[in-house]
């Protein structure tokens, strides 16, 4: 269905939006975000009753007057239908994928049918159970859909240190071929909600954030968090040889609203800074926490050959969304894991987080 959709948004006062999976990492971020905007916000939880995994979300300023948590499952249209029912915006930032790509099992999968109903139906039928309540709502303006870098850069014609943008999509027959599992659900999930979308005629923009760094608001480690966590832990003594492109988490909250609120916003948007060889990473940390067990080799003794693509993030530069330094990122998520007592605390090198190399 179509909403006049010509009015860009200056103040989210009188403006009622749902966030899908509301105590995740990046949502945690958007519903501050928005409720800081002024917006009323409504978010989706698995249970709204619990106290310990929402405290988070209670604690936020303007929550207690403009944030109400609904239970919801992806996978139960009618849960979403009550969710959506007078909001004129959804933030779609859940994913049976994104939140967990590895059960606790940790059970290694090695075709795609091991991997079909445990990841990739839920994340495909929970994108499709969102447009079309969004649509059937008949009131939602626009969809925002949390994808990732996941559905852009896997494809075997992009080589070491090459340029990627919103053009390119990940090759589903490479994403098999090499089992990359995630890519695949990833690309499958925002396949599905272009189609459905515009089937519904609904008005959808999608980001896509590359490894999401910075603060944590909700207490349990995410997947991107212990990333940089297991460097600083003594969990291992040595970093792969591989490269990975990196955002700070304020900044793909601030794309997300950004491309919501601008009436022009469109298509994808790539939210992701510098591509960095984990090896940078590893000595940024050294430079800024020098007392902990960083690695500083590569594994197996291996030479630091891998350079990843590069992302494009210039529409969303180009919106007035800026890209906040790998370094501050990095700076920020060791912080933070410090005051919730995951890390002990030690002294910081003096030096400025924002120019570390």
């Amino acid at each position: 269905m179509g909403v006049d959709n010509t009015a860009g948004i200056t103040t989210g006062h009188g403006h009622t939006v749902c966030v899908t999976g509301a105590a995740g990492f990046i949502a945690s971020w958007l519903v501050k975000l928005l409720l800081q905007k002024g917006y009323t916000v409504r978010g989706t939880v698995r249970n709204p009753d619990d106290t310990v995994k929402n405290a988070h979300l209670r604690a936020l300023d303007g929550a207690a007057e403009r944030l109400t948590l609904v239970r919801a499952d992806l996978l139960d249209k009618e849960s979403l239908d009550a969710a959506f029912r007078g909001c004129e915006g959804v933030f779609h930032t859940a994913s049976p994928v994104t939140d967990n790509p590895w059960p606790a099992t940790n059970r290694a999968r090695t075709t795609l049918i091991d991997t079909q109903e445990e990841m990739i139906d839920p994340a495909v039928n929970g994108t499709r159970n969102v447009i079309n309540a969004a649509a059937d709502a008949g009131t939602v303006r626009r969809v925002v859909f949390t994808s990732s870098i996941g559905a852009v850069y896997m494809d075997p014609r992009h080589g070491p240190g090459e340029e990627v943008d919103e053009t390119c999509w990940s090759d589903l027959e490479f994403c098999q071929n090499t089992k990359n599992w995630y890519c695949y659900g990833k690309t499958v999930a925002e396949q599905a909600a272009w189609e459905l979308a515009k089937q519904r005629r609904l008005d959808l923009v999608v980001v896509n954030p590359s490894l999401v760094l910075g603060p944590m608001l909700q207490t349990a480690v995410n997947a991107s968090t212990w990333h940089i966590l297991k460097y600083l832990d003594g969990s291992v003594q040595t970093y792969a040889d591989a490269a990975q492109a990196y955002v700070h988490v304020r900044d793909v909250a601030a794309a997300h609203a950004r491309v919501y609120e601008m009436p022009d916003a469109h298509g994808r948007y790539l939210c992701a800074g510098p591509t960095l060889h984990r090896g940078e990473v590893c000595r940024v940390l050294a430079k800024l926490f020098p007392e902990y067990p960083v690695p500083s080799k590569c594994k197996g003794g291996a030479r630091e050959t891998s350079k990843g693509c590069r992302f494009s993030s210039r529409r969303l530069t180009e919106l007035g969304v800026e890209v906040t330094p790998a370094s501050l990122g990095l700076y920020d998520t060791v912080t933070s894991l410090q005051q919730k007592g995951l890390l002990p605390r030690t002294a910081t090198a003096e030096v400025d987080p924002c120019n570390v190399q």
